[in-house]
């Protein structure tokens, strides 16, 4: 653990205006429940199965089983809630949301052709919430360990090593309006949570001197509101050589819009104090926006009437993405100095730099296998089917996610890309995804089940301990051309959260985030 963190400090400490973080890389790249009523409930596991307009976004050789035309739409309705472990204080409640949902809609154009050795092709377009961001985090508890202002402390420490021969007036004015300080420190410097002795020439932080000096914890509590998803709009084909072989591959076009709303307090536990530290409130809002491009190629090959196998790569996501940033710092620091109020737009207009920032994002390839067992028959006598049972098998590494700069030429935007790539590899790792579905029909009527595990993506599985847990079910309808389909998904997700970050090793501390969403959605077609 002590490397991921010292890797997290460096990067905190390289951040000069910028706000990508290795968080950023991972909200990109976790999946979260998406595809049609049907996928859904069968856990997702689609990559071998394929007569779905799904296959579009996971496995496009699943087109080249339509022999049909379709259209397909899937509104659904998502609840997210929670609890939060921080420091002891257990069960800390997150606020419940609901939010509106499109999932896999689209059109798909069946060719067949009975008379090629490529009897059946098809074509599709469609749209697809492949990730959404929506969630509330709420936290609170007592620390005699560290202060959101102990990594602004160390970082003036490391600058004012530069500036010897400065007056502390002179070092605190230039260094708040330095930009390649991070906005935290400047605004910290700017609002007397970090200041400089004037009998001894030591930098110090007042929050920290309540824990140290005062010998007692301070107060901290985190709330933040994310709002947002990933929508991609796709277009694939595929075509297949007499119903035993399926090639197809799509290209996706991801956009991206995220806000987060974040409100940080600390405050003093023995109540109002005149010289030294009542409270700090730190307020952000954070957006990112833009869009994206990725390619998918796949192939099912049906080994029999009942058993087939499915294979597919997806590229990585190329994205182009645009920052903005908002933040302030409010301290009470006693009667005998008062209150004080710091904002990124007055420091950025101290130093000309935009609220915005444009970079590039790549995110992992992903490997999927898959098999799936058709019980009473295959494609060719669909109504003899009884049901069947499906399995997908998943490979990402998170470590391969790379930001780059938008601005070429720019050695700093380089280095500081590359900090934050050196980060992400040591922070995360590769994990494998389980999902497992299946399906019993009863003539018009189907009932479905699935199961789908997303492992721990952190390089430190022993003390960052993450994964995501769907459990699903559904019913479908199916009767001359019209068909209906309606699932339900639970999600319990387990992973943690940083309040701030602190350079030397071993010195962050985290809470623990249990998440239970769910997700309902109702698909219905017509096939002509």
């Amino acid at each position: 653990m002590k490397k991921t963190l010292a890797a997290i400090g460096f990067l905190i400490i390289y951040v000069y205006g910028y706000s990508q973080l290795p968080e950023d890389a991972l909200r990109h790249s976790w999946a979260t429940p998406s595809g049609t009523a049907r996928n859904q409930a069968i856990g997702g596991a689609s990559v071998s199965l394929g007569g779905d307009i799904t296959s579009l976004f996971y496995n496009p050789a699943g087109l080249g089983l339509y022999k049909t035309s379709e259209i397909t739409f899937s509104p659904g309705l998502s609840f997210y809630g929670g609890k939060s472990d921080y420091r002891g204080t257990d069960g800390t409640k997150a606020n419940n949301m609901t939010r509106f949902v499109i999932g896999t809609s689209g059109i798909v154009w069946g060719m067949p052709n009975p008379y090629k050795k490529w009897n059946n092709s098809a074509f599709s377009i469609g749209v697809n919430r492949t990730a959404n961001f929506n969630s509330t985090i709420h936290y609170k508890g007592q620390n005699d360990y560290s202060s959101f202002t102990t990594e602004s402390k160390n970082e003036f420490a490391k600058y004012s090593e530069g500036y010897p021969n400065l007056t502390d007036e002179q070092l605190i004015n230039q260094a708040i309006g330095d930009p390649s300080l991070s906005y935290t420190t400047r605004m910290h410097l700017s609002t007397y949570l970090v200041d400089i002795d004037p009998n001894n020439g030591e930098i110090y932080s007042r929050p920290e001197d309540v824990i140290y000096l005062d010998n007692h914890p301070i107060f901290q509590e985190n709330t933040i509101t994310n709002k947002g998803g990933i929508t991609e709009i796709a277009i694939g084909f595929a075509s297949s050589n007499q119903d035993k072989l399926s090639i197809g591959g799509s290209i996706g076009v991801p956009i991206v819009n995220f806000r987060s709303h974040r409100v940080y307090q600390e405050s003093n536990t023995v109540g109002p104090n005149d010289s030294v530290f009542n409270s700090m409130t730190y307020t952000e809002d954070y957006k990112s926006s833009g869009v994206g491009f990725n390619f998918k190629i796949g192939a099912i090959y049906k080994f029999s009437e009942a058993f087939r196998m499915g294979l597919v790569i997806h590229t990585p996501s190329l994205f182009a993405l645009t920052d903005t940033y908002h933040s302030s710092t409010t301290s009470d620091i006693g009667t005998v100095y008062g209150k004080f109020t710091e904002t990124t737009d007055n420091l950025n207009s101290l130093s000309s730099l935009p609220n915005s920032y444009k970079y590039d994002l790549q995110t992992p390839t992903r490997f999927m296998l898959s098999g799936t067992y058709m019980f009473g028959g295959g494609q060719e006598n669909v109504k003899n089917q009884k049901g069947f049972i499906t399995a997908d098998i998943e490979y990402l590494n998170h470590r391969w996610s790379r930001f780059s700069s938008a601005n070429e030429g720019y050695a700093d935007d380089e280095a500081y890309f590359k900090g934050v790539n050196n980060t992400v590899k040591g922070y995360y790792r590769g994990a494998f995804n389980f999902k497992l579905g299946g399906e019993i029909k009863f003539e018009k009527y189907m009932v479905r089940a699935g199961f789908a595990y997303y492992g721990n993506p952190y390089k430190d599985k022993n003390d960052l301990k993450a994964n995501l847990m769907n459990i699903s079910g559904g019913l479908g309808y199916r009767n001359k051309g019209l068909f209906v389909d309606l699932a339900y998904v639970q999600t319990l997700t387990k992973d943690v959260n940083f309040p701030y970050h602190v350079s030397p090793p071993g010195s962050n501390t985290f809470a623990t985030v249990m998440g239970s969403n769910g997700n309902a959605v109702l698909t219905f077609g017509i096939k002509f």
